[in-house]
């Protein structure tokens, strides 16, 4: 078999790989189904006048003395002794009005530019994982060789939009200038969006600037043009960390994206009920997107929800549950109701790439979507709770990002569709594997997978009798062995050489 792909240099070009197929092409998804709500509209506004309670009358800890002082300024009740910040009503309401509904995040190639609002869709790699795995070598800390494999993967797989973090922490580079590398990678081996860490205010500058160079652009067109967007998560509950703080500052302040993301779990982060959850998830989101507008009117934010629950006997977190699942689906209606655009996640609590690993994506991708999230983060190679990357788990998602795809095209009905004519040529007690019709649509009318294995028992076991996972190792080594840097401007890759040894030079980060 064959897989086919574009965007990983060789556009187009096919190569054989044992136990493949071909990808769809680089597509931009648009969600054309009405959005599924477990929430009435009554139960919208009571979780809306809880948070807003909560706001009031308990409060948010921003844990920086240049954020207190901006929303002092701005009329919020602020003691500084305990770095507590209440909001009126009416600031929140008025400062969230101000931030758009929709907006673009630019890349160095036009071609991959993605819209966040409406019902666009897109999906991006794992983030963050301490460690990563494949069948060959097993577990192991995150270091920068994986680091580099799985950006490449990022850029080959085509149903994998965006890169939407470090998908696994290079633990192996210094803590001060590990920024500095693992930003010149994106910029250098994909051509794809990626995102910077809020991790105090240097690092957030040097992705902003590095963005730039890569996309060759001045710093007012920057300003116009977002290029960068970064993830947020308040420190649950009822607290905001100052290094995500001043990332808030400066990428409001430079009109780049900021994704406000409570990482509420159920049970020991946020009450043991999903609806105690998301009034506290609402809140803090509202408290830090409020926060952007105050430094900034009308710079682009998102309202991220990551509410699930936990292992009440062991506390662990746990994902893709039916929990998990709801509070994704009633995510995206709080953010409709705030006109804002809404992140979700693929996530699962599996060890192993095995069946759990598969139902617990499932769920959470079917929130996702039928919760018309804009952005869906961790959307191929998630595991452990997000304390793994795994390469094989990165292709059988993008086989799963895959079928969603296929799921978002509407169903096209017509007199060429409706196969009237077949049905009278095959008649009855035939076949339709030779009709004109099926002929016509042999190589388009279902969708290419990646890694599932259509044969029947036989044919399996004298292929190799290889499990999807095992199927999904050898693929990405295949791609990855076909892979080439797509073509990045000479000058600026000058530029943005001479920015990271510059900056080491420097010491790179300033925090800590």
């Amino acid at each position: 078999m064959m897989i086919q792909r574009t965007g990983g240099g060789r556009a187009g070009r096919k190569f054989s790989a044992r136990g493949g197929i071909s990808q769809r092409p680089w597509t931009r998804l648009r969600n054309p189904y009405s959005p599924i709500e477990v929430l009435s509209a009554e139960e919208v506004e009571r979780i809306h006048r809880a948070s807003v309670e909560i706001l009031e009358d308990i409060g948010i800890a921003f844990l920086l003395p240049e954020a207190l002082d901006i929303l002092r300024r701005a009329g919020a009740d602020v003691d500084a002794g305990s770095q507590m910040v209440r909001f009126d009503r009416a600031l929140v309401e008025e400062s969230v009005s101000r931030a758009p509904s929709q907006y673009t995040l630019h890349t160095r190639n036009p071609e991959h530019d993605l819209t966040f609002g409406g019902n666009h869709i897109n999906f991006a790699t794992v983030a963050s994982a301490p460690n990563v795995s494949d069948l060959e070598r097993g577990r192991r800390p995150g270091n920068f060789a994986d680091y580099l494999n799985l950006v490449k993967l990022a850029q080959c797989l085509n149903v994998v939009h965006f890169c939407g973090g470090y998908p696994v922490e290079p633990v192996d580079l210094p803590p001060e200038t590990r920024h500095l590398d693992a930003l010149h990678a994106f910029a250098t081996l994909t051509d794809k969006a990626f995102h910077a860490y809020s991790l105090g205010r240097t690092r957030i500058l040097d992705g902003i600037e590095m963005a730039r160079i890569a996309r060759g652009i001045s710093e007012q067109q920057l300003l116009k043009q977002p290029s960068l967007f970064t993830i947020v998560n308040s420190s649950s509950p009822l607290r905001i960390d100052g290094p995500m703080l001043e990332g808030v500052i400066e990428m409001a302040r430079h009109n780049q994206i900021v994704v406000i993301t409570p990482f509420t779990l159920a049970g020991a982060m946020a009450p043991a009920t999903i609806a105690g959850a998301l009034a506290l998830q609402n809140a803090e989101a509202l408290a830090g997107i409020v926060f952007a507008q105050i430094v900034s009117p009308g710079a682009p934010c998102m309202y991220g929800g990551f509410t699930s629950n936990v292992d009440m006997k062991t506390g662990a977190p746990a994902f893709g549950t039916p929990e998990y699942t709801q509070a994704a689906l009633a995510s995206g209606q709080l953010a409709r109701r705030y006109g804002l655009p809404y992140r979700s996640s693929n996530a699962n609590a599996a060890n192993v790439v095995d069946a759990q690993a598969a139902y617990e994506s499932e769920m959470s991708l079917w929130g996702a979507v039928m919760g018309h999230a804009n952005m869906v983060m961790h959307g191929a190679g998630w595991m452990e709770g997000g304390l793994c990357a795994s390469f094989e788990k990165m292709v059988l998602d993008a086989e799963l990002l895959q079928m969603m795809a296929e799921v978002l095209k509407r169903i096209d009905v017509n007199d060429e569709t409706l196969g009237l004519d077949a049905i009278r040529e095959v008649g009855p007690g035939g076949h339709f594997f030779g009709a004109q019709h099926t002929l016509a649509r042999y190589e388009t009318v279902f969708y290419p997978p990646l890694v599932s294995d259509w044969s029947n028992f036989e044919n399996w076991q004298q292929s190799g009798a290889r499990t999807a996972t095992e199927r999904a190792h050898t693929l990405y080594k295949a791609i990855l062995a076909d892979y080439e840097e797509p073509v990045l401007d000479p000058a600026r890759r000058e530029e943005l050489d001479a920015f990271v040894s510059r900056r080491k030079a420097e010491g790179g980060a300033i925090e800590t």
